[in-house]
């Protein structure tokens, strides 16, 4: 049988054809515009979300055998904000994760409201991106709208509805609302109440496996795929792209080295660190995960290749560090080039370079670069480490996941051997199986990542270049703290 993941990211939906008997038979993609109607702002229309997802169906199952397509699921871009009324028409463009005028609701929720509260409620702080400040935001700033609405919705499940007419989410997908009792795994009474939000505006909570129902038989007729196609929950990009490399069950982790940069924890048990530095979700997998989020990862080195070095040789410009000088660089690098999220929830903080000489070499610099973004993830590591959930191996992917320097650098910083799969294809793989679970191909989760996710490396850290990196490591983060007055006095007005 054949299965659909459909990945709606933030520029464009990637669609993926999973066969299980010979793995992914072809993926596609689709653009659609973001707009940003004032600084800070970010937004997108879910008319194109659906419009660019219907069109990728057509030409992903172009020449293939419809009658064999037995599920659809997703992942998809968190935390954004879509609310219809009463007629089910969209009332205004969605408000996307990384939008960022709700600072002023933010602040009211973590100071006013009081992380603690917040925490005992949803097992997370505020933060810009997450939704329940954005409809804080709503109510003040418009609302005509607000008054209007008579469904709240991620964007993912915006597609799931226009799919099967059901108003449904996932508990992965809720838990980055603010509004969701995570570890209850239902929607908060108490934040519902403290935004103004009716439980009937919210949808449905299944669990990221479970069918949520059937294409609509229009939908069915155009595309050429069977009525009893089924559809299942999904969950959010992190959460289904972790299923994708196998990342389920009880201590797996996977690093992702995009643009931005995420440590994902999977756990069998509920548990929140007492500063809430990293996010306390449930999983895809009907269990829970810790998360840290980096601001900046990848990006960190696309900017000093591209911008400051203006140069694309990416693999000419680490080739010449040698594996002797890892471990001993005197030059430390912050990776906060936007702020910082995980552990350190600072929109201040800034990228910082700190320990040159008239010795340090170009090559000094682009290593520090990739030791920045290492020591940083290991930031979040720790703190799961300090819950008692120790990872012994992460899995990775993403651009940056690309370099072997980088992959070694990551193995020995964490102290964890660092497995590549053999398939790295993201949301839409994790939605694919997903999808086939629901179908009742495989029993669980954790089975189809088994059967489907193949491990093709492993860079196995060296204890010498470990004990070097955790004096290394223990010299870095003594920088965030000493510089932390500074970020604040720089971003102070004039």
């Amino acid at each position: 049988m054949l299965y659909v993941g459909i990945d709606l990211g933030t520029s464009s939906v990637k669609l993926l054809l999973l066969d299980t008997r010979t793995g992914v038979k072809k993926t596609v993609s689709r653009e659609y515009p973001l707009y940003f109607p004032k600084p800070g702002w970010s937004e997108q229309n879910p008319e194109d979300w659906w419009e660019q997802t219907l069109q990728g169906l057509e030409a992903l199952l172009d020449g293939e055998d419809r009658s064999q397509v037995a599920g659809i699921s997703f992942g998809g871009q968190m935390h954004g904000l879509v609310i219809l009324d009463a007629q089910d028409a969209v009332i205004r463009p969605a408000i996307l994760w990384n939008d960022g005028r709700t600072q002023e609701e933010c602040d009211y929720l973590n100071e006013v409201v009081g992380r603690q509260k917040l925490s005992a409620y949803t097992a997370n702080i505020a933060f810009a991106g997450f939704t329940a400040p954005k409809l804080l935001w709503l109510q003040k700033h418009e609302p005509d709208h607000f008054a209007r609405i008579a469904r709240i919705m991620l964007p993912k499940d915006y597609i799931a509805y226009r799919l099967t007419g059901v108003h449904c989410t996932d508990v992965s997908d809720a838990s980055g609302t603010l509004l969701f009792d995570v570890q209850h795994r239902c929607w908060s009474e108490e934040m519902c109440a403290l935004c103004g939000v009716q439980k009937s505006q919210l949808a449905t909570c299944y669990e990221s496996y479970e069918k949520v129902g059937c294409v609509k038989p229009e939908i069915c007729e155009q595309l050429g795929i069977p009525l009893t196609c089924t559809v299942a929950a999904g969950a959010g990009d992190n959460a289904a792209a972790a299923v994708g490399t196998g990342t389920v069950g009880d201590g797996m982790c996977n690093i992702s080295l995009g643009t931005s940069g995420t440590i994902f924890i999977s756990s069998a048990r509920f548990s929140v660190d007492r500063f809430n530095a990293l996010h306390a979700f449930a999983h895809a997998d009907g269990s829970y995960h810790l998360m840290g989020c980096m601001l900046s990862a990848a990006s960190c080195n696309k900017w000093w290749m591209d911008t400051i070095l203006q140069t694309d040789a990416y693999d000419a410009e680490q080739a010449g560090i040698t594996a002797e000088q890892l471990g001993r660089n005197a030059v430390y690098f912050l990776p906060y080039l936007m702020g910082e999220r995980s552990p350190h929830n600072d929109p201040h903080a800034r990228g910082t370079f700190i320990g040159m000489t008239m010795d340090t070499t170009r090559q000094d610099m682009t290593q520090a670069v990739l030791e920045g973004v290492a020591f940083a993830l290991r930031d979040s590591l720790e703190v799961a480490k300090s819950l008692g959930i120790c990872p012994e191996k992460t899995r990775i992917c993403g651009g940056g996941a690309k370099s072997p320097l980088w992959k070694t650098i990551i193995a020995n910083v964490l102290g964890l051997p660092v497995e590549v799969v053999e398939q790295e294809e993201g949301p839409s793989l994790g939605g694919a199986m997903l999808a086939a679970v629901a179908c009742g191909e495989y029993p669980s989760v954790q089975a189809a990542a088994e059967a489907l996710v193949r491990v093709s490396e492993v860079i196995v850290p060296e204890q010498a270049l470990i004990d070097r990196y955790n004096g290394r490591y223990a010299r870095f983060r003594k920088i965030y703290p000493a510089c932390k007055p500074l970020y604040e006095a720089f971003c102070e007005p004039e």
